[in-house]
């Protein structure tokens, strides 16, 4: 079992968001599934037998889903960074995960589960920390002109 666990507290779309994304993701697993007993149900006001959590797994990292009920929503202070290392896989997830959702900026977006996710080349750490202060400074103006990242640009910018 891995040490920290990202728990997801969804209003009541935890069984889609998770059908989502391991349809995004491969590999990837649906672990467990548990359901509001009759005491929950009562507790939460969720219907006695309705998904409660489901346990999955993206690419070899476990998370839990939660139906918690709309009290609280997700923001931008918590992303999930996705290293691609071509823009083949840049492009695959950025389609996928913004698809019904809201494209940001600087490799950011939106699902249409309000999750947010950072959509980012290997190579930008690399480019972000040259000894040569003007060419990170050429990657970074590329990068916040950019919404979807692009490999290309990027590097042409770091060569000037």
């Amino acid at each position: 079992m891995q040490k920290i666990t990202p728990f997801l507290w969804f209003d009541d779309q935890a069984e889609a968001a998770v059908k989502f994304y391991t349809t995004s993701f491969k590999p990837s697993k649906i672990l467990k599934v548990s359901r509001y007993s009759e005491s929950g149900a009562k507790a939460s006001g969720r219907k006695k037998g309705a998904v409660m959590t489901i346990a999955f797994r993206l690419n070899g990292q476990e998370f839990i889903a939660l139906n918690g009920g709309p009290v609280f929503k997700f923001t931008e202070a918590i992303s999930f960074v996705v290293n691609c290392k071509t823009q083949a896989e840049v492009d695959h997830f950025w389609k996928k995960l913004s698809a019904g959702g809201k494209e940001i900026q600087c490799g950011w977006l939106k699902d249409k589960y309000g999750v947010s996710w950072q959509i980012v080349p290997e190579a930008l750490a690399k480019l972000m920390s040259s000894r040569d202060a003007a060419k990170s400074q050429r990657v970074m103006q590329a990068l916040l002109q950019m919404v979807k990242l692009d490999i290309k640009k990027l590097k042409a910018a770091y060569e000037g």
